[in-house]
């Protein structure tokens, strides 16, 4: 057995994108980020995890202006065929999921739970690639809201994260924690700031599928039309990195913070203030956040840092690290 196969904590960080797979123009970076994404899932795959806990945001797929939870839990779950993202049923052991919820609010997180989750790119784009499928390993899907004001403060993904590694813990298994999002990036020609867009899309926002809104694959066609658009605006120069806000100056004080175990540090970044210097997107950090808490409260080493490049043509400042 390998000593990498005895380790019992595992963690991977990625960001995602649908133009990684739909771009206007292959990036110079594209090679690389495939390389390091293939590194990561060989160590996965050499790790060999029974448990994985996926940390991802919610772009409308189950969260709405109707109601929206800070958090969710996933005791059954589905990803959607959105552009970007892999389609399936997820492998998620119900029993534990309900006691993962359980032990979170005991130690003084009020996340909820859903018995019929639906996920979009940001979770199984990230997990499929370095897990090889949806559905390779038994996992559980923790769903943040970074869409619909007011975003969660910082320090609560902290204390979700801590919380979960410490139940993860105790469950005698081999765990991966994933985080999936990220890092600076400000796709509002796709996800204009709730309540801003054209009336079609503030109605599917407020109340998803149905009810007078479009319906679900109406949404998902939209996604798909509006994504080759922007991967074609950044093709040719009219959306530039300025328009990205890829602001590398703040990715890099973050990947130091979690790099270095200093995760506290966050407690006092303001999603609003990180949205004004770094994109719409950029609050998708909160899920990097609470993978590395849950990392080092399960016992987990110091991440080390992969790869990190601002690109353009995918519309984000890309990052990967591991621990």
């Amino acid at each position: 057995m390998s000593s990498v196969s005895r380790l019992t904590s595992a963690l991977v960080c990625a960001s995602h994108s649908p133009l990684m797979y739909c771009y206007g123009k292959e990036p110079a970076e594209h090679a690389a980020v495939n390389a390091v994404f293939a590194a990561r899932a060989a160590a996965v795959r050499e790790f060999d995890p029974e448990l994985v806990f996926i940390f991802g945001p919610d772009h409308y797929s189950t969260f709405f202006g109707r109601l929206t939870p800070p958090y969710c839990v996933g005791a059954a779950c589905e990803s959607l065929g959105d552009i970007g993202g892999h389609p399936g049923r997820f492998n998620v052991q119900r029993d534990i999921a309900i006691a993962c919820v359980a032990a979170t609010r005991e130690a003084g997180i009020d996340v909820a739970i859903s018995y019929d989750l639906k996920v979009d790119h940001g979770v199984s784009q990230t997990l499929h690639r370095v897990a090889g499928a949806v559905d390779a390993y038994p996992t559980i899907p923790v769903v943040f809201d970074i869409m619909t004001p007011p975003i969660p403060p910082f320090r609560r993904a902290r204390m979700l994260g801590e919380a979960i590694g410490n139940f993860a813990k105790g469950l005698g298994k081999r765990v991966l924690f994933i985080g999936s999002g990220g890092l600076s990036h400000n796709p509002v020609m796709i996800f204009p700031p709730y309540g801003t867009g054209a009336a079609d899309i503030f109605a599917y926002q407020e109340s998803g599928p149905g009810g007078g809104a479009m319906s679900r694959q109406a949404w998902l066609d939209h996604m798909e039309a509006v994504h080759l658009a922007g991967a074609r605006e950044l093709s040719s120069g009219r959306i530039t990195a300025a328009d990205c806000m890829l602001n590398e100056s703040i990715d890099g004080k973050f990947l130091e913070m979690v790099t270095s175990g200093r995760l506290d540090l966050v407690d006092s970044w303001k999603p609003d203030d990180l949205i004004a210097q770094a994109g719409v997107g950029s609050v998708e950090i909160q899920t990097w956040l609470a993978a590395c808490s849950a990392s080092k409260a399960a016992g987990g080493a110091l991440p080390v840092r992969d790869f990190y490049a601002p690109i353009v043509d995918y519309g984000i400042a890309t990052g990967v690290i591991h621990a």
